[in-house]
């Protein structure tokens, strides 16, 4: 094996066990915080620096293929897009972070109806499921498995439409726990934004094996059409 090649498919592997290691933050998260399980959120505080760790590792792995083996093509494609991915997965690890660390300022579990009226648990887990469909279409470089990220990216989106108003009447109806309501507030707009990133995981994947930056797709198909 090429030394390329053989540098290519050692950051393929740090970038894949950085991904399991953001999204196994997240899954704690999300039990974390619907259990209230202040140790569990502690452990998740603490692997933290693994993550940046991880990150600092990766951007120099990065650094040094493109300095080392002028990569062309989609070789270089690919490094491009990993530095990219790296960027999504520390913000992941952080919001992963900031929910436990609003777990540890909880006195205690939201009520169970609250968290269904807001589906709580059905965006952190369409979002989880997310993280693993662009987990996979990256590892196994696979576009129709990555455009599926932007269907749930949907689903998210709405439940994330519906929050605002739903705490906003339990603010109203309850003021004396509006510092509880804006955590959750919060962390329901934290799941959100990992949604986002996994998203942009996606295309990033897209565009290193198809050479298609679909980010600015929406906004030049605008154009072309006022053009016309």
């Amino acid at each position: 094996m090429k030394q390329l090649e053989h540098e290519l498919r050692r950051l393929k592997d740090q970038v894949i066990d950085t991904m399991y290691l953001v999204r196994n933050q997240l899954h704690k998260a999300k039990e974390a915080f619907t259990e209230h399980d202040q140790d569990l959120a502690r452990e998740i505080r603490h692997y933290e620096t693994r993550v940046n760790a991880n990150e600092l590792s990766i951007d120099r792995d990065c650094e040094n293929i493109l300095a080392l083996h002028n990569p062309v093509a989609i070789d270089l494609r690919f490094v491009i897009a990993s530095l990219k991915v790296n960027t999504q997965l520390e913000r992941m690890g952080d919001h992963a972070d900031a929910i436990a660390s609003y777990v540890l300022k909880l006195d205690g579990a939201y009520d169970e109806e609250l968290l269904k009226k807001l589906r709580f648990k059905e965006m952190f887990d369409t979002v989880l499921s997310m993280i693993d469909d662009a987990i996979h279409a990256f590892n196994f470089e696979n576009t129709k498995l990555a455009r599926w990220v932007f269907g749930k990216d949907a689903t998210a989106n709405e439940i994330n439409r519906d929050a605002d108003k739903i705490i906003a009447e339990y603010v109203r109806k309850h003021p004396d726990k509006i510092e509880q309501y804006l955590l959750l507030f919060s962390v329901i707009k934290k799941i959100e934004r990992v949604g986002d990133l996994a998203k942009n995981v996606a295309e990033e994947t897209i565009f290193y094996t198809e050479a298609k930056v679909l980010k600015h797709k929406k906004k030049m198909d605008n154009a072309k059409k006022k053009k016309n």
